[in-house]
């Protein structure tokens, strides 16, 4: 599946393809013993991008990962005329990296994520010595608010969305179960079990699986979508085509697994593609490119004037379930987050109006706002000045309403012998 490689931080004026002109260093030549066969001594070593590649996949790091770890040592190859890593030291990837943040401008998670694949070539890859690592200035996180967005600005996004296709019911199944836009992309017809009314989230960040409740309003269009993906599931086993890709070596295993019902994609491609790790043509899902052109098109034809992406919709969904009342574990459940500090972000979003707190600014209106002489004879009196809304929080539910007190039924009272004895007397 071809995915779009992350910011480019190398320089136009290197062109040159680098895992086919670099390659690993070679050893100081030592004599071969007398027993060793010659054709190995004299075996090429693997390039420098391919040996990286390699320790990737040999850790099970994603296909994301990868792209980017090689993007960045290309770049950073590429930046220093060519030269080999291993002849470049500590003032070379300072150098790298302080163009990438004073030059380039890129964000801090960005330049974490260069100097991470730096990282990865010394200490894997080259396995070189390199005690200088931890002297490296690192950039500092700054966590941002996410772009949350009303229920009025979902359903208005949602309606701009073609009816009855795939685009917007991947965006109805992000925003109804919390998902990233990956784990929608990769559900499979067996993720979904109807009677249960759950979802499986197979292999998400971190390569974890939860569960995800499966919502009513989506049953239909879900049955609708497979109907239409098994059409496509038939062609391709009438024309011979590969099966999908499976995790692992399970097409090893079972060679008919990629091409059973249960592994076929909830939201196929329409038509087949090759598949850029093994050369396979096969059918792939949707890609997350294509998604997010026809989403951000959407959110400019709905009138949505925020940097809405379709993970806003994963925030969204956390957001308006704490506004219902839910607590912060069954949502930090929902949306696989291995930290509760992770799913607090959402609280501070919650907040409006700085806390509840109330603008002296608004004091300051009511002071101005009060009328100056005494109303004329018949007129009607002023109603006061007017009062400025005060928030508050949407996670704070309001008390329950008092119970009503029920009167205990009293018996009549009896008198007693010392008062009937006075009465008598």
């Amino acid at each position: 599946m071809p995915v779009s490689s992350p910011a480019t931080g190398a320089l136009p004026r290197a062109r040159v393809v680098v895992s086919a002109t670099l390659s690993s260093p070679p050893p100081a030549p030592a004599p071969a013993p007398a027993h060793e066969d010659a054709s190995a001594s004299t075996s090429p070593r693997p390039r420098l991008l391919d040996a990286l590649r390699t320790h990737i996949r040999y850790l099970h790091y994603s296909l994301r990962t990868e792209q980017a770890y090689v993007h960045w040592v290309r770049a950073f190859v590429r930046f220093h005329g060519m030269r080999h890593p291993a002849e470049m030291g500590r003032d070379e990837i300072e150098a790298y990296l302080s163009w990438l943040a004073t030059e380039r401008q890129v964000a801090p998670a960005t330049h974490h994520q260069a100097l991470s694949a730096l990282l990865f070539l010394y200490q894997k890859v080259l396995r070189l010595a390199v005690p200088w690592m931890d002297e490296l200035g690192r950039p500092r996180y700054q966590r941002r608010l996410p772009v949350v967005l009303s229920h009025d600005e979902v359903a208005r996004v949602l309606a701009a969305l073609p009816e009855g296709g795939a685009h917007r019911l991947l965006a109805e199944v992000l925003y109804g179960t919390g998902m990233r836009i990956t784990e929608g992309l990769r559900l499979r017809t067996k993720d979904i079990d109807f009677d249960r009314r759950a979802i499986v989230v197979r292999s998400g960040k971190g390569g974890k699986d939860r569960i995800v409740m499966l919502p009513a309003a989506l049953e239909g269009p879900l049955r609708a979508q497979l109907s239409r993906a098994h059409e496509l599931w038939a062609a391709d086993r009438a024309a011979g085509l590969a099966g999908v890709e499976v995790p692992h070596a399970l097409e090893r295993k079972y060679a008919r697994a990629g091409s059973a019902w249960a592994w076929f994609w909830v939201f196929p491609q329409a038509a087949p593609s090759t598949d850029p790790r093994s050369g396979v043509r096969r059918r792939h899902h949707l890609l997350d490119t294509t998604f997010q052109r026809t989403f951000h098109l959407a959110v400019e034809a709905a009138g949505v004037h925020k940097p809405a992406s379709p993970h806003t919709l994963r925030h969204s969904f956390a957001t308006h379930l704490l506004q219902s009342g839910y607590d912060i574990r069954t949502v930090q459940e929902l949306l696989g987050h291995s930290d509760v500090s992770t799913t607090m972000i959402y609280t501070h979003v919650l907040r409006l109006g700085g806390g509840a707190v109330r603008s002296p600014l608004d004091n300051l209106a009511v002071t101005r706002a009060a009328p100056s002489v005494a109303p004329a004879p018949g007129a009607e009196p002023w109603p006061g000045p007017p009062h400025a809304r005060e928030p508050v929080p949407c996670y704070q539910q309001p008390p329950p309403p008092p119970l009503a007190v029920v009167p205990l039924f009293r018996f009549p009272a009896t008198p007693s012998s010392t008062a009937a004895a006075t009465s008598a007397s």
